[in-house]
């Protein structure tokens, strides 16, 4: 019998199985693919790779604004594809190493619960029976889709699919402007392709602060990306080369419609009837302190989390609480204010806790304060000095929450992930020395402007 059996060997799964290491827990990991799972093989890894490559692409097309001479350059898309498999595979090898390290017993086969403290996992048509005193849930998620727009891995596809095309779509409809969307629509619009992103909602990347998500939308459309948002796009008509969108009373003719409308948990089938796991629109209710769900010993972390954003980092930092309370019996909770997201868009947008828009819902009297990358030195020596660092701070009281558009903003965050963490206040912060010259000096000036007095 195993201490703990994870069903699922993404980031949450593998995270856990990882952790486990430090109590002497035996663990058993499931998993039916790759270790690895949507980030590594599927999402995030893959993805940050072609975007990697789309800005090396677009950096060397403005070296002559540095004084380097070089012809135009050209995209050899099927090179940026195999670099693409190259860093995955080294990355799931590394993996699979390190559980091994840890004597992580690896299962291949798709896994399902069969009550309590049971996982019959199942590869072609042969079963094998695990026993454990506690299994985890983590099986992650899978792309989703609108009516009429069935993937067909060719015409209509699926992030999933677009991440291993074989060729360059040069015209590609987007259907979804959040994070995904974005990001491919930023991917390729710098790699040359003609860019159109629908979103029923009027605006993009819905929940992210409002003024970082306009000053992103500014930047992609000056770039060449054409949004059409607030339509309702009609059922797609396929030609023999090509795909027409009508939406009102236009239409656009592409080469492939990137259907990125968001992710759907992967529970169907897995045994949760089983349990007495309690389930809604397919994901799952777990205990925010332990990650215990409402069957005893069996947990959930990852993206089949109900009521919490589905991210890779904050998947680690679930299967970490749920295997010290199964170690120690101490709760362990996420902190989900703290928790920074990270869109890797050019130019990046990132941000931690609460938006202004979301701090006043809360009933919280807020301040909000400012800083432009205009006239940051080492922004305009590095050529990227359009974007903002905001700081939300509540009145008399600590800082809530932050937004950056700029470059490196996903690096440049952490900084402000500990100042919400640990409810600092504006001077404390602000007391810190930013080294000259360097991108952070923009959230320094925006702290010191948050104690009513200001710098440059």
């Amino acid at each position: 019998m195993y201490d703990v059996v994870i069903i699922g060997g993404g980031p949450g799964g593998y995270a856990s199985a990882l952790y486990a290491h430090n109590f002497g827990l035996s663990v058993a990991l499931v998993e039916k693919d790759s270790v690895g799972g949507t980030c590594l093989v599927r999402g995030c890894i893959p993805a940050k790779t072609w975007l990697q490559a789309a800005e090396v692409f677009t950096t060397v097309k403005r070296a002559a604004e540095f004084g380097v001479i070089a012809s135009e350059p050209t995209f050899d898309w099927s090179a940026g594809l195999a670099r693409k498999n190259q860093v995955v595979t080294g990355l799931v090898k590394g993996l699979s190493g390190l559980l091994k390290q840890r004597k992580v017993d690896v299962i291949d086969g798709f896994g399902r619960l069969d009550g309590p403290g049971r996982v019959i996992v199942n590869k072609g048509g042969e079963e094998q029976v695990l026993e454990a005193r506690n299994v985890i849930v983590a099986t992650g998620s899978v792309p989703r889709s609108i009516p009429n727009y069935d993937f067909d891995g060719v015409h209509i596809v699926s992030s999933d699919h677009a991440l291993d095309w074989g060729a360059q779509p040069a015209r590609v409809a987007i259907i979804g402007a959040g994070i995904i969307g974005c990001e491919f629509a930023s991917m390729l619009v710098d790699l040359g392709s003609e860019v159109h992103v629908f979103d029923i909602l009027d605006r993009i990347v819905p929940g992210v602060d409002t003024p970082a998500a306009n000053e992103l939308q500014k930047a992609l459309k000056r770039r060449g990306v054409k949004f059409h948002l607030g339509v309702s796009v009609a059922p797609p008509v396929v030609g023999a080369g090509s795909v027409t969108v009508g939406f009102g009373d236009e239409s656009v003719e592409v080469d492939t419609v990137l259907v990125a409308v968001g992710r759907g948990p992967l529970t169907s089938d897995i045994g949760l009837e089983t349990t007495k796991v309690e389930t809604e629109r397919g994901y799952i209710h777990a205990d925010r302190q332990t990650q215990m769900t409402a069957e005893p010993g069996v947990y959930a972390v990852g993206d089949v989390l109900a009521g919490v954003p589905g991210l890779a980092h904050g998947a680690f930092a679930e299967g970490i609480a749920a295997i010290t309370f199964i170690a120690t019996a101490e709760p362990a909770p996420v902190n989900y204010q703290a928790l920074p997201n990270v869109i890797y868009t050019h130019p990046e947008v990132a941000e931690v806790g609460w938006s202004e828009e979301v701090a006043k819902e809360k009933g919280l009297d807020v301040e909000v304060h400012d800083h432009s990358f205009m006239g940051v030195g080492r922004a305009i020596i590095v050529g990227e000095n359009k974007g903002t660092v905001r700081i939300v701070v509540e009145k008399d009281g600590p800082i809530v929450g932050a937004s950056i558009v700029g470059p490196h903003a996903g690096e440049m965050i952490h900084e402000l992930m500990y100042s919400v963490g640990w409810e600092a206040l504006p001077a404390e912060a602000a007391a810190f020395i930013h080294a000259h010259p360097t991108l952070s000096e923009a959230v320094g000036e925006t702290l010191i402007s948050s104690t009513g007095r200001s710098l440059h």
